[in-house]
């Protein structure tokens, strides 16, 4: 690859500019008033799920998609799993009101090629090939085959919905974009714990309530853990960002070269194979996978896919009023924050308290307790926030199903079931 194959994406990038570009773009901060959902699901065969279903068909049915008018961004991932990510939306109902109107696009024509969604945060039967070949992802999977399995099956088997809220205030106070970071940090293991749904896989218990969230701890921890909390914010990520290996160094033709513990700081200086620039650094960013991702606003990404056609709504619902109500933002984090010694000094999702909320869900006690705070929080702050009645008794629902009782999701599939009670 010759040295300036990317001299026209601009000049080489300093190691302060780097640092001064992460501080600026990672937490814009201002009054919250955004909100996004990014939805993955599985894509199974109609009538017989647990049969795998073949490249050539699902690549068929992917072109029909392409052709649909939807608001949201329709990417797959590399095993086939199909992805919306919603446009910024000004509230919580129109986050919901236009995702569910594309889910009402594309369910109908996956129909036509007899498959469907399912929402499960880990496939209980396949482990499928990889579709997309890119060099991206060959890439990828070359530096995650160096740590181990868990990678492969991170990248084709998996599916997740990733909440995306607005950075915060610059000010201290409920609102502020320090305290939604650490909110962020405890209250995601009460997330995982309360819709972890992916028990099994390969047909198999696996000893998980989430066997998705699991994987996670199996990959590299430099690229799959938190920065630390007791740290200021900007300064901890512009530290871990730059501190991570990178994983790829992209390349105008032929295959990416994928460096050996190489950090961003250390490319930055040697200069080599190439000087990096500001689109290297963007997408180093796009590589780094912690349980909450700072891209100007906060994306949490721990959350396994939920069953059901609607049961997305209640974790994005159940998010948003606890981080954006202020009154239940603050109840929220007095609450939570019983489980700091739980989760001690380790980072996220490596330490006790995440381990216990994978493995154990809602029955781990301590995590039961703060969830039930928690949603009883939550639905006292969803009218304040204008969810709609049926918004708020999915939630309700939810509730009264699996919180209140120390239950999750991974619960109904305590055994290997049949297909249609998996379908959505």
């Amino acid at each position: 690859m010759p040295p300036d194959s990317f001299t026209d994406e601009g000049p080489a990038l300093g190691e302060d500019d780097a640092e001064d570009l992460l501080r600026g773009i990672c937490f814009k901060t201002g009054p919250p008033r955004t909100v996004g959902v990014e939805l993955e699901w599985l894509v199974h065969d109609l009538h017989s799920p647990e049969r795998s279903v073949p490249a050539r068909r699902l690549e068929e049915a992917f072109d029909g998609l392409r052709t649909l008018h939807l608001q949201s961004a329709l990417t797959f991932e590399p095993g086939g799993q199909l992805e919306l990510s919603s446009p910024p939306a000004a509230s919580l109902m129109e986050c919901i009101t236009s995702t569910a109107a594309d889910l009402d696009t594309v369910r109908p024509a996956l129909r036509t090629s007899g498959l469907a969604l399912a929402g499960l945060g880990q496939d209980p039967w396949h482990s499928p090939q990889r579709m997309l070949r890119e060099p991206r992802y060959d890439a990828m999977e070359t530096y995650l085959d160096r740590i181990g399995p868990a990678g492969r099956a991170m990248m084709r088997s998996t599916a997740s919905i990733q909440v995306c809220l607005d950075a915060g205030h610059e000010e201290p106070g409920p609102l502020g974009y320090g305290r939604r970071w650490q909110l962020a940090h405890l209250l995601g293991a009460v997330l995982v714990a309360a819709f972890a749904n992916s028990p099994m896989r390969e047909n198999r218990l696996t000893g998980w309530r989430s066997t998705r969230q699991a994987l996670w701890t199996q990959l590299d921890p430099a690229r799959t853990t938190a920065p630390s909390v007791r740290r200021e914010p900007r300064g901890a990520w512009a530290a871990h960002a730059l501190d991570t290996p990178v994983m790829c160094i992209r390349a105008a033709d032929g295959p990416w070269a994928v460096p050996e513990r190489l950090t961003f700081r250390d490319w930055i200086r040697s200069g080599l194979p190439r000087p990096p620039v500001r689109a290297d650094l963007d997408y180093h960013l796009t590589t780094l996978f912690p349980p909450i991702r700072p891209r100007g606003h906060l994306e949490l990404r721990m959350i396994d896919a939920q069953p059901g056609e609607d049961g997305w709504m209640v974790p994005l619902a159940v998010t948003t009023a606890l981080f954006d109500d202020p009154e239940a933002s603050e109840t929220a984090y007095r609450t939570v924050k019983s489980l700091a010694e739980t989760a001690g000094s380790r980072p996220a999702p490596r330490n006790l308290l995440w381990l216990n909320a994978a493995r154990h869900g809602l029955a781990d006690p301590e995590l039961h307790t703060v969830a039930a705070a928690c949603f009883a929080v939550a639905l006292e702050a969803l009218p304040r926030i204008g969810a709609t009645p049926a918004v708020q008794e999915a939630v309700a629902a939810f509730n009264e199903r699996y919180v209140l009782p120390g239950r999750c999701p991974a619960d109904d599939l305590g055994t290997p079931v049949n297909g249609k009670d998996l379908r959505t």
